[in-house]
């Protein structure tokens, strides 16, 4: 099965940066729209759509938000795009229902529009969706806490370090995926926090870096100082959320588990600093949707998702040193070979 992973896996305004390929294709033109510029994750998707858009010909413009949760950067930047007669969009959206007005627009001007790493609310409001399995990925990490606490999993004080308040996909899908994977019942599986699991101690939003992660778990712990098991959203939200509990002595007796895969992050495995976390391959995201947007520009042909699926999926896999029974995962070597940022 590790195998299988592996081939699934590799099978306003901040930045109006252009990349031109050859001459003859000029006319095909595309954006890159992400949550912010400084994010690791999303560094590599925007190099990723950069080589393959010099590749194949296609003018790439990229735009990001001021921070994570600037949606009002984000529509301005489709604005953009539509005005400059842009073939596509490839977007990962910080609000993912209040853009959903402003994609349809670009849709409707006749751009293609291609939601990366984050669905949009309902999916089919981007004509298709690039992404890891973000449920799966926070499955994994759930299963893998559970499976290394064992029986003491039943007594576990969980702490949630969650995105931002407006609570997008890809927030509730990991999230609510750990829950699942851990043996939490989630309510309903769409929102965060209507569960009354006596294990949860709270959720706190850290808008996805490092300062925003140690506010949290400064928050969550006074709620409750014998928190033993932390879920984040990525790798930086756990990166503070270590410092927070070093302040404290409590960084070698509390589990962390985290989502992202980056080269900072499987290092932070390595050094036990995060437990675990869910690998995704972000540069492969934004390659593909460049060529998407190339595809469709030269025949008019949309991507296709996965079979079975509502996305296309760019794969994930669990990366620990420390192996769980029964929960798959490839080892800190193998992650920092194809690890990102």
């Amino acid at each position: 099965m590790k195998s299988s992973i592996l081939a699934a896996a590799f099978g306003a305004l901040a930045l109006g940066v252009a990349f031109s390929g050859s001459a003859q294709a000029a006319d095909v033109s595309a954006c890159l729209i992400t949550k912010t510029d400084t994010n690791p994750f999303f560094v590599k998707m925007k190099e990723g759509a950069e080589a393959k858009a010099k590749e194949i010909g296609v003018t790439l413009k990229a735009y990001a938000g001021k921070v994570d949760g600037d949606s009002e950067s984000q529509v301005a930047a489709i604005e953009t795009c539509i005005a400059d007669g842009a073939k596509g969009i490839l977007i990962a959206a910080s609000d993912t229902k209040g853009i959903v007005p402003a994609v349809k627009k670009a849709r409707d001007a006749g751009l293609l529009v291609i939601a990366l790493d984050t669905p949009l609310e309902p999916i089919d409001a981007a004509d298709s969706t690039f992404a890891t399995d973000n449920l799966l990925a926070g499955k994994l990490i759930g299963q893998w806490a559970a499976a290394t606490l064992g029986d003491a999993a039943k007594d576990a004080k969980v702490a949630f370090l969650d995105l931002t308040p407006s609570q997008p996909s890809v927030d509730v899908m990991r999230d609510q995926g750990f829950m699942m994977g851990f043996g939490i019942d989630p309510k309903d599986p769409n929102k965060i926090g209507d569960e009354d699991d006596a294990r949860i101690v709270g959720h706190d939003v850290t808008n996805g870096n490092e300062e925003g992660g140690r506010t949290a778990m400064e928050n969550l712990l006074q709620k409750d100082p014998e928190i033993n098991v932390v879920h984040t959203i990525n790798e930086p939200a756990a990166a503070g959320a270590y410092e927070a509990l070093k302040a404290v002595g409590r960084e070698k007796d509390v589990l962390i588990v985290s989502v992202d895969g980056g080269c900072p992050g499987v290092k932070n495995v390595q050094d036990g600093i995060i437990g675990a976390t869910s690998q995704q391959y972000p540069l492969m995201m934004a390659a593909l949707g460049v060529e998407a947007i190339k595809k469709f520009a030269d025949t008019g042909e949309k991507p296709k998702p996965t079979e079975g699926k509502t996305f296309f999926d760019t794969g994930v896999a669990l990366v620990t040193d420390k192996p769980a029974a029964g929960v798959e995962s490839i080892d800190v070597k193998t992650g920092m070979d194809k690890c990102w940022g």
